[in-house]
């Protein structure tokens, strides 16, 4: 495959489109007329889909038509879906990062506005580029991985807020690591000495008390350890009944976004069971949630000409900048959505920690002299290529057969 995809007729009509919230810009042209109207700004509604339904009929030829839309966030989705109806494979989706890189082409990367972006959106669908809109499976998986996404990055500010609060009404009974032994949030003991700092407006309980608002088993030795050095800590402040009702408030919250989090799992292992993702499960330390998240945005597989390309499409293969005399390089290109980035590290990590090549290989870069994260990056390359593998063929993982094609340099 060459850096180009097979270029558009030059009668196709490219329809390119730039959401917003309220109003859509919109451009059509060809490659014989260029612009064929004046840019548009069309409502999100109804009203202003039909009205590009009928444009697109009056000006459209025997060439066809194509339309580029920006996948920005969520906005681009109801007239995705609306044009895929209408008009059957003829919408192609760009990342906001694809169109950055086509305004510095043009000459405008510092300078944008929804005109500049419809002109690199129109300048990338003459090439051929572009992405399929996904099927309704793998549109599903998408928007699930996407929303637990977010419930994740919520968990992890409710979690920080939960250890704030319990340290206000009870200074230094939640040290963290290097301070003796910390307090884990998500834990059953954790769990109780939250309940018992609500309860008791930041007082130390007695062990019968603890005991009584565990969800599970608490081990003698370990409630001892807590109390005593509850007893240890400054006294609570003035304000403690507010402090002790708004920490109740923040852990029903807590166990709100859990039981939200447990629920989206489910719907993902359903939803990745009946696509060609499932097979990533058979890797060692990939669960539903992280195959999940890296086949939402891999699939279909045949997109990918091999697994180079689809590593370079995740933006964690190496950017180049050549002009003249200069030929510079960075650690990664940063191309693609962030979503696809972070699914394949968190890949590479789970392998890194319960594979045993990946143990081995990770081991040897890390005695090497790369930090954590570099070494991870060049991890992700070797779980890009077994990911392409198991995917294209769709054979479980077996170890041993991967150390010999390793081995052969397969």
């Amino acid at each position: 495959m060459g850096l180009l995809h097979e270029a558009l007729p030059a009668s196709t009509l490219v329809v390119a489109i730039d959401p917003g919230k309220v109003s859509n810009r919109v451009w059509l042209s060809t490659g014989e007329a260029g612009e064929v109207l004046p840019p548009l700004s069309l409502p999100v509604l109804r009203p202003g889909l039909e009205r590009l339904h009928r444009l697109v009929l009056d000006h459209s030829r025997s060439a066809g038509q194509v339309f580029a839309i920006e996948a920005t966030g969520g906005l681009h989705q109801a007239w995705m879906r609306e044009l895929n109806q209408r008009f059957p494979g003829s919408v192609r989706l760009f990342a906001p990062s694809e169109t950055t890189a086509a305004r510095a082409q043009l000459g405008s990367r510092r300078f944008k506005s929804d005109d500049r972006d419809c002109a690199a959106l129109t300048y990338l669908a003459r090439q051929g580029q572009g992405r399929i809109v996904p099927d309704e499976v793998q549109d599903a998986l998408a928007a699930a991985v996407r929303h637990r996404r977010g419930l994740i990055a919520e968990h992890k500010v409710a979690q920080q807020r939960l250890h704030d609060q319990l340290h206000a009404l009870c200074p230094g009974l939640a040290a963290p690591d290097g301070h003796g032994r910390a307090l884990k949030v998500d834990s059953v003991i954790g769990q109780a000495v939250l309940d018992c700092a609500a309860a008791f407006a930041g007082r130390p309980p007695a062990a019968r008390s603890l005991r009584a608002r565990a969800h599970g088993r608490v081990l003698a030795g370990e409630g001892e350890f807590w109390i005593e050095r509850w007893r240890t800590c400054l006294p609570p402040p003035a304000d403690a009944t507010a402090r002790a009702e708004r920490l109740r408030r923040s852990m029903a919250r807590w166990r709100a976004l859990n039981t939200d989090i447990a629920a989206v799992d489910g719907e993902i292992a359903a939803l990745l069971a009946g696509s060609d993702g499932q097979v990533l499960t058979t890797l060692p330390g990939v669960a539903a949630s992280r195959a999940a998240a890296f086949a939402a945005f891999s699939l279909p597989i045949a997109r990918f000409a091999s697994a180079e390309h689809l590593y370079s499409a995740t933006g964690l293969a190496p950017g180049s900048y050549q002009s003249s005399t200069i030929n510079r390089r960075t650690p990664i290109s940063r191309q693609g959505l962030p979503e696809h980035r972070d699914a394949l590290m968190n890949l590479a990590w789970g392998l890194s920690q319960h594979c045993g090549p990946f143990i081995e290989r990770h081991n040897e870069l890390r005695a090497r002299g790369l930090r954590p994260i570099p070494a991870r990056i060049a991890l992700a390359r070797h779980a890009c290529r077994l990911a392409y593998t198991l995917i294209k063929t769709q054979q479980p993982f077996d170890e041993q057969r991967y150390r010999r094609a390793r081995h052969h340099g397969l």
